[in-house]
């Protein structure tokens, strides 16, 4: 009985209304991409593209805040006496600045290319 009720209730396809605007099926690029041609680029740029993004993962998560050395500075921390650390933090950031424009560079790429 609730069937039979689903069923009268069921919509009944029409014809669009005068004025409608429809998208001719050609205007949706249909294909492969290029990336789908090119397996081998495609999985070395995502391979690369998950190295970029644990390598900026990690780096991030090991340099120190600037405010981290402020309160060091305040609080009378030995080591921040000597500034033994900053070649070791201008090479982080290096590194990091090197890694985030990979990731980004390799973003874009993979968009491109699984167009």
């Amino acid at each position: 009985m609730f069937l039979a009720i689903l069923a009268a209730a069921a919509p009944v396809a029409t014809a669009a209304p005068v004025g409608a605007v429809t998208v001719p099926p050609t205007a949706v690029p249909t294909g492969p991409s290029w990336g789908s041609e090119h397996l081998a680029v495609l999985y070395l740029i995502q391979i690369l593209f998950i190295i970029s993004v644990i390598g900026l993962i990690a780096l991030m998560s090991i340099q120190t805040t600037k405010t981290e050395g402020l309160s060091g500075s305040i609080g009378g921390r030995m080591e921040s006496a000597y500034r033994g650390r900053l070649g070791m933090e201008q090479q982080l950031a290096r590194a990091t600045t090197g890694f985030a424009v990979a990731f980004m560079f390799l973003a874009i790429l993979n968009f491109v290319i699984t167009r």
